[in-house]
């Protein structure tokens, strides 16, 4: 019994203590009101207040405790209603403070008024939480938009961009972004078939959602709508997205005609873009067009990552040019585009495959 008493501490905290202790630090490490600082705000206001002028006074507010607690207190005052600025402003300041438990309240209180809304009020919900990552919730503020009889309340090309960005940051690997990617995909036929013409922006967000869920025909088709159905030319986004997804395929030569449209219209690809395309054709067996490329992108101010540099010198030393691949390393040295510590580890890497 002794024995079991004294090596007991070793026995790891089951879930609902440790929730416990969460929750009783959480409580004694929340902020305390400024009391003083609460009542000089109340003092700026005059007798019967209104709206606006309680929105300047929480505007001036540095302290959100201070903000929250003066919303709460003109709830309770004879003759006084929220309007359309207050809700916006305290849901900006606990959000922006990241109190997002008590913002929440405030969005569901705001919901729950029928003539309270406007697009800007809602889009800052849908804003605030996909920060929280609060992903259906910001969905319920959308379908709420979409309900309103109010047509000022509905979802604008803001509403959906805010939308795209935060599902496409969900994804960790492409079964996930695939998922995604089909609710993104509903979201965008809803907004054309409502009339909400789509940007650049949100057909990038197709286009890198599409590439992301590794169904890059897809891409490839919004890519060439672009100009022709919506009227929205491409930017170097939505090249670079495109020629990333197109090398992870192996599909090298479209990927190179990509890029060479892309610096045909003036821009410059990636660092992302330009390792992506000589990694590719250093794979391919082309390793003088890799090399080419490879000047290229340090001229262009774009540097080459580790691993494209072992992938050229690799493919050239494979290729019976061990003397070219040395040769090729010591020139990136002389030029200062790797360091002392990186010629090390890749010439040992490639004295390394000679041995091999």
């Amino acid at each position: 019994m002794f024995f079991a008493h004294k090596y007991s501490y070793l026995v790891p905290p089951s879930r609902s203590l440790r929730r416990r202790i969460h929750k009783r630090f959480k409580s004694a490490s929340k902020p305390v009101l400024n009391e003083a600082q609460f009542q000089r705000a109340v003092s700026q206001l005059p007798p019967r207040f209104i709206a606006e002028e309680l929105c300047n006074v929480i505007t001036l507010q540095v302290d959100p405790l201070v903000c929250l607690e003066l919303f709460k207190w003109a709830s309770q005052q004879p003759r006084f209603k929220h309007d359309v600025s207050t809700y916006h402003v305290i849901i900006k300041k606990l959000g922006t403070a990241k109190m997002y438990q008590e913002m929440d309240e405030v969005v569901n209180q705001a919901l729950s008024v029928p003539l309270i809304g406007s697009e800007a009020l809602y889009n800052t919900m849908i804003y605030f939480f996909t920060e929280d990552r609060k992903l259906t919730k910001a969905v319920n503020v959308y379908k709420h938009m979409k309900n309103s009889k109010n047509l000022d309340c509905r979802p604008s090309i803001r509403t959906y961009n805010l939308l795209f960005s935060a599902f496409l940051s969900r994804g960790s690997n492409s079964y996930i972004n695939h998922v995604y990617m089909e609710t993104i995909r509903c979201l965008f036929k809803q907004m054309v078939n409502d009339g909400v013409e789509p940007d650049i922006f949100s057909l990038n967000f197709m286009i890198k959602g599409y590439v992301l869920s590794l169904h890059v025909n897809d891409a490839l088709r919004i890519f060439h709508q672009m100009g022709v159905v919506y009227k929205c030319l491409p930017n170097s986004y939505s090249y670079d997205y495109l020629i990333h997804g197109l090398c992870a395929q192996g599909r090298t030569k479209n990927a190179m005609n990509l890029c060479n449209e892309m610096k045909g219209k003036g821009f410059v690809p990636s660092k992302k873009s330009y390792n992506s395309l000589v990694n590719s054709l250093a794979l391919a067996g082309e390793v003088d067009e890799a090399v080419n490329l490879l000047w290229e992108m340090t001229q262009n101010q774009r540097s080459a990552d580790f691993i494209t540099y072992q992938t050229v010198l690799d493919e050239i030393s494979r290729q019976q040019r061990y003397g070219n691949a040395v040769k090729l390393l010591k020139e990136l040295r002389e030029k200062e585009l790797v360091d002392s510590h990186t010629y090390r580890k890749l010439l040992h890497k490639l004295e390394g495959s000679l041995r091999d």
